[in-house]
């Protein structure tokens, strides 16, 4: 059933496992800090698709993730520090009035249970050889990704001139895409739709793009 969350619209995206740090000033959102702490220290965060951050107005997207504040800071000048990590993902169901700060009525949501690895179920095959075959190949497209995830890594740190230290990963697919995720320098569109997708098999194909993109851009054309 929804449930009503404050909600927090911004330029960017937050993932599972993501980190937020904001800097709240705006008469609503002071409001929106004590009420947020009153309660369970959890909101959510939207994507803005167009307008702005300050002033209310945008349209909002209705794919987000709940915000779940460590620490909040109150500052000399009336201001507010908080720092929030990203959990679970949320379906806006409907959007409330802003009154003084933005609130929804959200459904949380996780992936969807026939992913690459139910393929042969879903078409009725109980063939032995045809279930082997299928986790044989999502096994190397996951191989695929983490490889080209690790090549990236090494070419970032070379290009940085910073030590090359690899990111600890889960063993999780879907956890996996979602930390890889959060350490590519992405865009923020190219970021919602790996929050909305609904299968890791979707995150992977999305990341492979993604990582492919960037190290182009990073190694530069080829020549001939």
């Amino acid at each position: 059933m929804p449930e009503p969350l404050a909600m927090f619209p911004l330029g960017s995206v937050l993932l599972p496992g993501g980190v937020l740090a904001l800097r709240l000033f705006e008469p609503r959102y002071l409001r929106f800090i004590d009420d947020v702490l009153a309660g369970g220290r959890r909101f959510g965060v939207v994507l803005i698709e167009r307008g702005q951050e300050v002033g209310g107005g945008e349209a909002r997207s209705d794919v987000g993730c709940v915000a779940e504040i460590a620490r909040a800071t109150p500052l000399a000048d009336g201001t507010w520090q908080v720092l929030a990590f990203g959990s679970e993902r949320i379906d806006v169901v409907e959007w409330l009035p802003d009154d003084p700060y933005p609130r929804a009525l959200v459904r949380p949501f996780g992936d969807d249970e026939n992913d690459e690895n139910d393929q042969g179920a879903e078409h009725g095959e109980n063939d032995r050889g045809v279930a082997d075959r299928s986790a044989a190949n999502a096994a190397r497209r996951w191989t695929e990704l983490l490889d080209r995830f690790r090549t990236l890594e090494a070419l970032l740190a070379a290009r940085t001139g910073r030590p090359h230290d690899p990111l600890e990963l889960s063993s999780e697919p879907a956890a996996v895409t979602f930390e890889i995720a959060n350490a590519l320098p992405i865009n923020p569109y190219d970021k919602q739709r790996l929050l909305a997708a609904r299968t890791p098999a979707a995150r992977r194909a999305l990341l492979l793009d993604a990582i492919e993109t960037i190290a182009t851009l990073v190694q530069g054309p080829e020549t001939h």
